[in-house]
């Protein structure tokens, strides 16, 4: 079994920053790829930022140069820096996380939700 555990969401005023984590924990595997999601009612679940195995990462065009995907390879753990927030960044943000001979969606963490309003 593996668990992803997302924490760090909130309400921020527009402008503001919030830093979420992203723990796994359980039969750890080698890590593929790992990525942040994020889903608003209504709406499809959107790639927000993701990054492989050998560091190379990729942004949405909306939150390029505002976030960053970093991780703590011995702690299993990533982190979504979100600066610059707007309204329209409101949403859940789940993590998603591919293990080499794990499932072939990933594994999903339960969500966070991140506020921006004044």
């Amino acid at each position: 079994q593996v668990q992803l555990v997302e924490s760090g969401g909130g309400l921020v005023q527009p402008g503001g920053s919030l830093r979420l984590s992203c723990a796994a924990s359980g039969r750890i595997s080698l890590v593929l790829d790992m990525g942040w999601y994020r889903q608003t009612p209504g709406k499809q679940r959107e790639l927000v930022a993701a990054i492989t195995r050998g560091g190379r990462t990729n942004y949405a065009d909306s939150v390029k140069g505002r976030f960053t995907i970093s991780r703590d390879n011995p702690k299993n753990t990533w982190y979504l820096q979100m600066n610059s927030l707007k309204p329209e960044d409101t949403a859940v943000y789940y993590c998603n996380v591919h293990l080499a001979g794990g499932r072939a969606d990933g594994y999903w963490g339960q969500g966070t939700q991140v506020t921006v309003s004044s």
